[in-house]
C-alpha cells in the first residue's frame, strides 16, 4: 500500500513509519521538520519537508491512504500562536482531505485527540459522549473532525481520538504525562504533581501506532466514524505511584492544579473490531527507564516542544 504520513518525524510518526516500512508498505512522510529529522533512509520512503499548509495535488499522487498526524499538538503549544494552530490543525487540514478527494484516496485516518471530551465525570466515555471542548486545540480537533467527517461519502474516514500517548520515541516528548513524570524521577529524584486527582486515559505509543496499522486496508469493513484509542484510566498521582513503584528513592510532591481537565475514555467500539492493546504505562514507564539508563534517551530541547518552539520563533 502506498501510504501519506503527515508528521513523520513527530513523536508518533517517527516510530509509526519505520513500522509500515517494516511491513512492506511504501511511505511518503511530509513534516515541517521543526523538532528534526530523525527518518532514516529507506527504498520505500519518500521525505519532503512541507508544511502542510502549503501542499499541492503532487504530495497525494498515486496514494492509497493518508495517516494524518501532523498538527500543533496540545494546549500550551497551541495558546502560544492560536492563530497558526486554526491555520494548520483546520485550514491545513482542510486542503489535506480535498487535495485527497481530488487525488482518489480511498482512505484517511486522522490522529484526532481524546481531549475532545473536555472535563466528563460519567464512567464510560464513549463516541457518543457530547463533545465539551474547555480549550483552542481542543476546539480546533472538534472542527477538523467536522471538516473530515463532511468527505466521508467520497473516502473512507476515521477519526481516531487517542488517550495521552507514552513511551519511547526517536523524536522524544517528555512534556506529556507518563513521560514527564518518569523524566522527573530519573533527573531530579523528585515528581511534582499538580493536583493529581484528575484521571486521564492513556496508551502506549506502540500500541497507537497498531491502531492505525489495524484500519489499513478495512475500508470496505469498517464504517466511517469516531474510534476512542486509550485503554488505562489512571490519575496523575496514581501514574506517579507508578514511577515510584520502579524508582522507589523517588519523592512526589503534591501542588494545587488550576488545570480541570479529567475523563475517562471507554474504547469498547475499537475492541469490538478486534484491535488489543499489547503494552500499558507499566510498560512505558520501565521503557523510558531502560533507555534513559542506557544513554539512549533523547532529551534535548525538541523534547519540550514549547521550549523549543519559542527558541525557534516558529509562525
Amino acid at each position: 500500500m502506498k501510504i501519506l504520513v503527515t508528521g513523520g518525524n513527530g513523536y508518533k510518526g517517527s516510530v509509526l513509519v519505520p513500522k509500515l516500512l517494516d511491513k512492506g508498505h511504501y511511505v511518503r512522510s511530509i513534516d515541517t521538520n521543526w523538532f528534526g529529522d530523525y527518518l532514516k533512509s529507506h527504498k520505500n520512503l519518500d521525505k519532503i519537508v512541507c508544511d502542510i499548509r502549503n501542499l499541492n495535488k503532487s504530495h497525494l499522487e498515486n496514494i492509497d491512504c493518508v495517516i494524518h498526524l501532523a498538527n500543533i499538538a496540545n494546549d500550551p503549544l497551541v495558546d502560544l500562536n492560536p492563530q497558526l494552530s486554526w491555520e494548520v490543525n483546520v485550514l491545513g487540514s482542510q486542503l489535506l482531505a480535498q487535495l485527497s478527494v481530488e487525488a482518489e484516496v480511498k482512505q484517511f485516518l486522522f490522529a484526532s485527540s481524546g481531549s475532545v471530551y473536555g472535563v466528563s465525570d460519567r464512567p464510560k466515555v464513549n463516541e457518543e459522549t457530547p463533545l465539551i471542548p474547555i480549550s483552542a486545540y481542543n476546539k480546533t480537533k472538534m472542527v477538523a473532525e467536522r471538516v473530515f467527517l463532511s468527505y466521508q461519502d467520497k473516502m473512507h474516514i476515521a477519526c481516531i481520538r487517542p488517550a495521552t500517548v507514552c513511551g519511547v520515541s526517536p523524536r522524544m516528548r517528555l512534556d506529556v504525562a507518563v513521560n514527564i513524570l518518569t523524566y522527573s524521577a530519573l533527573e531530579k529524584g523528585t515528581i511534582t504533581v499538580f493536583g493529581g486527582d484528575q484521571i486521564r486515559p492513556n496508551i502506549h505509543i506502540d500500541d497507537i501506532c497498531r491502531v492505525y496499522e489495524f484500519f489499513l486496508g478495512k475500508e470496505n469493513q469498517i464504517k466511517s466514524g469516531f474510534f476512542n484509542a486509550g485503554f488505562e484510566n489512571i490519575s496523575i498521582l496514581d501514574i506517579a505511584k507508578k514511577v515510584v513503584s520502579k524508582l522507589p528513592h523517588c519523592k512526589i510532591n503534591i501542588l494545587e492544579s488550576n488545570d480541570p481537565r479529567s475523563y475517562r475514555q471507554c474504547s469498547e467500539k475499537l475492541l469490538k473490531y478486534g484491535f488489543k492493546p499489547e503494552k500499558n504505562v507499566d510498560s512505558a514507564i520501565s521503557e523510558i527507564i531502560e533507555t534513559y539508563r542506557a544513554g539512549n534517551l533523547n532529551k534535548n530541547n525538541t523534547c519540550f516542544s514549547v521550549k523549543h518552539l519559542k527558541s525557534q520563533n516558529i509562525s
